[in-house]
């Protein structure tokens, strides 16, 4: 039988992150992979994929609509499906390969199969060939998380889909009905609407964009509004008949006032839950909490001595780069050193055109806690490098302490805010003021000085305003 310091199971961003890391660290290290590649749902069926359609569907857009303030003709525009859906699975292979190289460099040892725990430093690998074990001194639990299924629309893989097949559609939907205004229904839904699709996103909660900041949400669902995409918030969907030609939902409104509405596909996008089935967590003794996660310490180990989780399955948001922090962090103190994740300072965005990007705090979130804050507002509209790109819709908002200047959340919606918020990250990550950004030399023209001009209006001194 095998031994090995850490075997971590689950090979998505969190894991294999994980893995690398403890090989890093000279611990012997077994990561086990239930799928043909490595790489978890973010770079299969997820993160990496989507971000491919979305930049396609935004380059035959802007064919379409946005060359011509340009000075540029382009004539006819014709989609050829089948080569950007070529595109996006060259590029998915291109960075599986690339972790598995990354693995291979690192002499993990890459185990085939589902793994599972089978007694105290003991795991099991199940796969076509039968049954194994190893020997683990630690095992990270790293096993990602599934979409959510309603009760009364179960995912057929046709008709009514998860993620995954709205990444692979053969033909654009001629109507399409995406249920949840979360990251994955507002990217998708974004990829369909700009390829031709009439496409309708129900909301249950009253805005987009739940998670987000009010006023960011609020100006994100005035610009996808703007693109065609019918968005529809504080609507319930009651009840759903599926035929062979189409899906008919019952839907009913804040009011209780019942509407038909039907499309030829409906992609659920209701949100995630924890990936924890096969797993032998309730025959080892691993305690989950109300939600469904797995209950973990500050050091990440769950109520079994060395058995740990990170990812999906425990406390916080599901994001790809929140699990490659705890992987790394958990291992680290695996190996004797300090690790820690700063929660606060971990940044969620929406790959939308414009995008939404923050990091912090709302003032929603800020104002129900009674902290005392001031806020600094600037526009794209009036940054320099925004109206050379011809992308002048969105605003950066800062929110400080009122009496310390401490930065408690950055709020950007506009161009390329999932790059520009990585520096509002590293401001707060190093507990940065307001003042520290503003008196920060930005280069001219970009769209940083957008942030610039903002932690310069939370004192009311902004000199583009």
């Amino acid at each position: 039988m095998d031994s090995f310091d850490v075997v971590i199971i689950g090979s998505g961003p969190g894991g294999y992150v994980a893995a690398i890391r403890a090989a890093q660290l000279g611990l012997k290290t077994a990561l086990i992979e239930k799928d043909a590649s490595l790489g978890g749902t973010c770079l299969n069926v997820g993160c990496i994929p989507s971000k491919v359609l979305l930049e396609s569907s935004e380059q035959f857009y802007a064919v379409g609509h946005k060359l011509g303030a340009f000075g540029i003709k382009a004539g006819s525009v014709e989609l050829d499906l089948p080569v950007m859906m070529a595109r996006k699975l060259k590029i998915v292979k291109e960075l599986t390969d690339g972790v598995a190289l990354l693995t291979k460099n690192r002499k993990v040892a890459v185990l085939r199969g589902r793994g599972s725990l089978a007694g105290p430093g003991r795991v099991k690998v199940s796969n076509e060939s039968g049954e194994s074990l190893v020997e683990a001194k630690n095992v990270v639990l790293a096993l990602g998380s599934v979409p959510v299924q309603l009760p009364f629309l179960p995912f057929d893989g046709g008709r009514v889909v998860t993620s995954t097949e709205a990444l692979s559609f053969d033909k654009v939907p001629e109507r399409l009905v995406v249920i949840g205004a979360g990251a994955i229904g507002l990217e998708l839904g974004s990829v369909w609407n700009r390829l031709g699709s009439k496409v309708t996103v129900v909301e249950l909660l009253p805005r987009v964009a739940p998670f987000a900041d009010a006023m960011m949400s609020r100006f994100l669902d005035k610009a996808l509004k703007a693109q065609g995409m019918d968005l529809r918030t504080s609507i319930k969907v009651a009840g759903a008949k599926v035929t062979g030609t189409e899906v008919a939902l019952t839907t009913e409104d804040a009011k209780g006032q019942v509407a038909e509405l039907s499309a030829d596909r409906v992609l659920v996008a209701v949100g995630r839950k924890p990936y924890i089935e096969g797993a032998g967590l309730k025959q080892a003794g691993v305690l989950l909490d109300d939600g469904g996660r797995i209950k973990v310490d500050e050091r990440f180990q769950t109520s079994v001595p060395g058995v740990y989780a990170i990812g999906d399955v425990i406390a916080g948001p599901m994001l790809a780069h929140k699990a490659s922090e705890e992987g790394v962090a958990c291992v680290e103190m695996l190996a004797g050193q300090p690790g820690h994740v700063n929660y606060e300072a971990i940044p969620n965005v929406i790959y939308t055109w414009p995008e939404l990007a923050q990091v912090g705090r709302t003032e929603e979130e800020l104002k129900a806690a009674a902290i005392p804050l001031k806020v600094g507002r600037s526009y794209f509209a009036a940054n320099g490098r925004a109206k050379s790109l011809g992308e002048e819709e969105g605003l950066v908002k800062i929110i400080a302490h009122a009496e310390t200047d401490r930065l408690l959340g950055v709020h950007i919606v506009g161009p390329r805010a999932s790059d520009m918020i990585a520096e509002a990250a590293v401001a707060m990550e190093f507990k940065a003021s307001a003042e520290d950004l503003a008196r920060t030399c930005h280069a001219h023209p970009t769209l940083s000085e957008v942030l610039k001009e903002a932690a310069l209006a939370v004192d009311k001194r902004a000199i583009h305003a």
